[in-house]
């Protein structure tokens, strides 16, 4: 049996590998907010998604978790006219990505709350480890 402070690291640690990887699918989301396509009348850059599912780790005795999907958001794109770019079709009209900035910031910010929250798990579990071990000392 795993010892449970040790159980709680793992986890946290599970969730903070989570955590980055959605916020590198964010910051990929943000950068690409106006990538058009590069030929006339061509699809731009399709949002991505994260989604995420609880594993069993046999060997800990805990649910862990992990990146299920890196999915596309199949919402429409948004279409604006725009007859002098180059990605513009024959009608005039610029396809551009189905990125909304407002929600890729607040997805950002949950994020970064959720990576701070298994963050300071994983502080307070060393901080109880090592008033345990003063604790044996005294």
């Amino acid at each position: 049996m795993i010892d449970p402070l040790q159980a709680s690291t793992q986890i946290a640690s599970s969730g903070l590998e989570a955590q980055s990887t959605r916020l590198r699918v964010v910051s990929e989301n943000i950068a690409n907010a106006n990538a058009t396509g590069r030929t006339p009348g061509s699809d731009p850059y399709r949002r991505k998604t994260t989604t995420f599912t609880a594993e069993m780790d046999r060997a800990a005795g805990v649910r862990m978790v992990k990146v299920k999907d890196i999915g596309t958001d199949q919402a429409p794109f948004r279409v604006d006219y725009e007859p002098g770019h180059p990605a513009a079709d024959a009608s005039g009209y610029v396809k551009f990505p189905n990125v909304n900035s407002l929600i890729e910031m607040g997805d950002m910010r949950e994020t970064n709350r959720s990576y701070e929250a298994n963050l300071q798990v994983i502080k307070q579990v060393r901080s109880m480890v090592s008033m345990t071990i003063d604790l044996l000392r005294s």
